[in-house]
Order: C-alpha cells, then sequence, then structure tokens
C-alpha cells in the first residue's frame, strides 16, 4: 500500500464533502473546490474521515493512490484554512499597490505592470515591497505568485527582483577592475 495513499483524512468541522462518483465538491468557509478524479481511485467518506483506495497493485493504480489523497487533503485544508504565498520586492523603485482587487507594480519598466486577481485569489500588500497572494486552492496561489515573480527574477549580481519569502539568491561576483 501507498504509505501517502492508505492516511485518512480528517473532515474539519463547517467542512462539506459531496462525493459524486470520481468527482468530489468540498465547501468551506474560505470556498468551494471541485475536482474529478481518477475513476479507477475510490473516495469514501465515513462520518468525519475520507479514505481513498485503489482496485489493485498496477502501476497507474499506485501512482493515482498517493496523487488522490493528496489532492484532497489540500482541497480540504484550502476550504478550511486557506493557502498564502509572500513575495518579497527588491530593487530601487521597485514597489506595488493595490488597484481595486488588482495590483499595480513598478519594476523599472517604462510602465506599470497590472496584474489581475483571477477568481478566487486574493491580493494583500501590507508595504510597498511585499506582497501576499492568498487563496483556497493550493495550485492556483503558487501559480499566481510564480506569474508575478516571472515580470522580475531576481538577480545574481545585485540581487534585485521579486522573491518568495525565504528564497535564497546565489550572489555572483561582478567584473574584477584593472590593477
Amino acid at each position: 500500500m501507498s504509505r501517502i495513499g492508505k492516511m485518512p483524512i480528517a473532515v474539519p468541522a463547517g467542512v462539506e464533502v459531496t462525493i459524486d462518483g470520481s468527482t468530489v465538491t468540498v465547501k468551506g468557509p474560505k470556498g468551494e473546490l471541485t475536482r474529478t478524479f481518477q475513476p479507477m481511485i475510490t473516495v469514501e467518506q465515513e462520518g468525519d474521515v475520507l479514505t481513498v483506495s485503489r482496485p489493485d497493485d498496477s502501476r497507474t493504480a499506485k501512482s493515482f493512490h498517493g496523487l488522490t489523497r493528496t489532492l484532497l487533503a489540500n482541497m480540504v485544508e484550502g476550504v478550511s484554512k486557506g493557502y498564502s504565498k509572500k513575495l518579497q520586492m527588491v530593487g530601487v523603485g521597485y514597489r506595488a499597490a493595490l488597484k481595486g482587487k488588482d495590483l499595480e507594480m513598478q519594476l523599472g519598466y517604462s510602465h506599470p505592470v497590472f496584474v489581475e486577481a483571477p477568481a478566487g485569489i486574493t491580493f494583500e500588500v501590507p508595504n510597498q515591497t511585499e506582497i501576499i497572494v492568498s487563496g483556497p486552492n493550493k495550485e492556483q496561489v503558487g501559480q499566481v505568485a510564480a506569474d508575478i515573480r516571472k515580470w522580475r527574477k531576481p538577480e545574481p549580481y545585485k540581487g534585485k527582483g521579486i522573491r518568495y519569502e525565504g528564497e535564497r539568491v546565489r550572489r555572483k561576483v561582478g567584473k574584477a577592475g584593472k590593477d
């Protein structure tokens, strides 16, 4: 058995799980998520515990067993607690501001960069050089944060750019001057 796949998923109070064949819908205080899983994997609910099982020990069934359990656990945690990614802007003149629900960034280009908030994603700007991306869907939060980071990746010489909180940028030595 898969070590990850056989672990049960505890459903916290306030979270409602609906199973319709291979489609699972999870509703909670932070939102609602729906996902269709591989039909060979079965998801069962007994009280406030979800279990994931596979029909046999074939290679594909084994590979989808742990994946299904992890995706389901992420859905349950997302609608109950939510996920967030924190980005830091390093560089002279780099700053961010909220315009309604959307994000406006000054990144050294001749124009401001606008990022629209997708459905279910919220932006927070505690100060001009920090951006917090949050939402119930872990995959979507990570993708939106990666898309924002793509505008100015951290460069190795001065360390300027947009980086994740706690990300270490390997610095390089610049050119050596003439003697």
